[in-house]
């Protein structure tokens, strides 16, 4: 499995999103993950998490060594948990989701390695050379790598992905500012250029970039730089607009990972066989086989031995297996965080830019803080996540020790200062029912989108409007219920009218630059909240002056500073994922320096233990 450092979402490296959300898991009305993937510096939705249970917060492991020898090949049993079928989007240039990553995992087309600090090293398919003097990279292919269908790898299917993302068809989240970094970039996407003139193809194996700064961020796949490989073999024939249907995405994936597809049953199941041609040498396991699994049964098929290995599984739902003995429990630092958002403007597809609109309902900042600062998080997370989520502070995530600024507060249980924060704002309870009118004195009603999941995400939601209620704030439901994980999703990039606020999640990748989802150009900034100020503060985390850590922490705590006082985006939840792995897996590592690849892992028995 490659090494998930790194989208989304997401996005799902992608700088969406990955790019973007959460995925099942951790919904906590909420959203999705990093895609699996050793150099994602893309973002994902997710999805969120909940249960039920007042459980002490365990101290669990991060790696397991079971004892056995082991079998030759043999088939992996992986549940993808989520309620809703996967889209079955399999080219990295195109999906968004955390379960379409998850999907890909196994065949990922990633080309380079990264560090436990989420780095990009020269342990892979590529190395990176960079030149910040004079603001180009260079990368080199540094195998005989193939194709799953046995054509070599070599600059072509580099320079294409690229292609793909900056073409004027393409309607993915990958194309934003920072891909604009790239020399070239915008006037292929409007059509004007045939090529990407900053984009070089030296020889068969190297492909130098020029952009128009290098940063920091360079390193952690960010500063427009792709971590992926595209077949141009398979996909040049194909109208980039017809790539999301097409059955070389959708059917038969041409791909670089240890595994390749075999057999597909759409939105169901996937059935993988060792890739021969894999570049690392041949997997140890003959099949892996994964199939969807509704989160309301991922407990009890553990318990009976159905899977040997899950996608995620809902850190409120630990007391269910905490004690079988045919699993061991695993785990580590998310790559992600939970946040409340809110709406205030609209996506301009003719620019392909955010647009705030001064009149938005939510277009208030001490409306924003006091919701903020009456939501009762350390009750929820003592009583549904089990001590495995905790209040985040910031927006970066702990996972990131270098950047993460433990310094930092954010908001707290404070209903009164709500409430003075609403009387300040010229919210206040007119008629007498307890209910806050507008400052016009006009009837006041919220409306929040919220993600389906788990059995308990409805008491989650519902104690959070008590929570506002009891500040006076009447906070409805879109659509009158919580919403399926791509309805939600669809809605909130839509833009749609029925949302003021919503739940959701990011998987950060493994770069930690927000401009890929706090920007003006970001698809992933759904709050659609642009100032001068905002990107001026997020340009200096990316600066070429950035290159000194300590200049760029600064720009970092200046970025937060910035969030904390609009309160756009307020970070909810840090989270803690948990990683049950059936006791017939050899051995197997979740940490980010040390994680087992799919290629090396191996099974003592032929069927999971029951």
């Amino acid at each position: 499995m490659m090494k998930k450092k790194g989208l989304m979402l997401t996005t799902v490296f992608a700088s969406a999103l990955a790019l973007a959300a959460c995925n099942g898991d951790d919904k906590e009305t909420t959203t999705e993950k990093p895609a699996g993937d050793s150099t994602k510096s893309t973002t994902e939705e997710k999805p969120k998490d909940e249960g039920t249970s007042t459980a002490e917060t365990p101290t669990l492991p991060m790696n397991v060594e079971n004892e056995g020898d082991v079998i030759d090949g043999g088939t992996l049993k992986f549940a993808l948990v989520t309620d809703s079928p996967f889209s079955g989007i399999m080219l990295a240039e195109l999906y968004e989701n955390a379960y379409d990553a998850d999907v890909m995992d196994f065949m990922t087309n990633s080309i380079f390695d990264t560090d436990g600090d989420f780095l990009i090293t020269d342990e892979g398919i590529a190395k990176l050379g960079v030149d910040a003097d004079n603001n180009k990279v260079t990368i080199t292919i540094q195998h005989d790598v193939k194709w799953s269908d046995g054509t070599p790898l070599t600059a072509d299917d580099i320079i294409y992905s690229y292609e793909i993302i900056g073409h004027p068809d393409y309607t993915g989240i990958r194309y934003d500012g920072d891909f604009q970094n790239i020399i070239g970039a915008a006037e292929y996407k409007a059509g004007t250029a045939d090529t990407i003139s900053g984009i070089k193809k030296i020889d068969d194996k190297t492909v130098e970039i020029s952009m128009t700064k290098v940063s920091p961020a360079i390193y952690s796949g960010g500063d427009g730089l792709w971590s992926y490989a595209a077949p141009k073999h398979q996909l040049k024939d194909i109208p980039v607009k017809d790539l999301v249907s097409s059955e070389a995405v959708r059917k038969n994936p041409v791909t670089l990972g240890p595994f390749k597809l075999d057999k597909l049953v759409d939105g169901e199941s996937v059935q993988y066989v060792a890739n021969e041609n894999y570049w690392q040498g041949a997997p140890k396991l003959d099949k892996i086989v994964l199939q969807v699994v509704p989160s309301t049964s991922i407990g009890e098929a553990l318990r009976t031995g159905q899977y040997d290995m899950v996608s995620s599984y809902a850190t409120t739902q630990y007391d269910g297996i905490k004690d079988l003995e045919n699993i061991s429990i695993l785990a580590r630092p998310e790559l992600a965080y939970s946040y409340l958002g809110f709406k205030l403007g609209k996506w301009d597809s003719a620019t392909n830019k955010n647009v705030t609109d001064e009149n938005a309902k939510m277009n208030n900042k001490q409306l924003r803080q006091a919701i903020a600062y009456a939501m009762d998080i350390e009750s929820v997370t003592e009583k549904f996540y089990q001590g495995l989520r905790s209040r985040a502070t910031s927006l970066i995530p702990p996972a990131f020790s270098t950047f993460h600024d433990n310094t930092l507060t954010g908001y707290n249980y404070d209903p009164e200062k709500a409430k003075a924060l609403l009387d300040e704002a010229g919210y206040k309870d007119v008629d007498g029912d307890g209910i806050r009118e507008d400052a016009k004195g006009e009837k006041f009603a919220i409306r929040m989108a919220g993600m389906s999941g788990s059995d308990t995400d409805e008491a989650i939601v519902e104690y959070y409007r008590q929570n506002w209620k009891d500040v006076g704030l009447d906070v409805q439901l879109t659509t009158g219920r919580l919403i399926e994980f791509n309805s939600f999703y669809d809605k909130v990039k839509a833009d749609d009218a029925e949302i003021d606020m919503w739940m959701a999640a990011w998987g950060t990748g493994t770069n930690p630059s927000p401009l890929g989802l706090y920007g003006e150009e970001s698809a992933f900034n759904y709050s659609r909240y642009v100032t001068p100020e905002l990107e001026s503060l997020l340009v200096a985390i990316d600066s070429k002056e950035a290159i000194d850590p300590a200049v760029r922490a600064g720009a970092f705590r200046a970025w937060e500073d910035y969030m904390f006082e609009q309160a756009t985006t307020v970070p909810t939840y840090f989270r803690t994922e948990i990683m049950p792995v059936n006791k017939r897996v050899k051995n197997y590592d979740a940490s980010y320096a040390n994680l087992t690849q799919w290629h090396e892992v191996e099974l003592t028995a032929e069927e999971p233990i029951k």
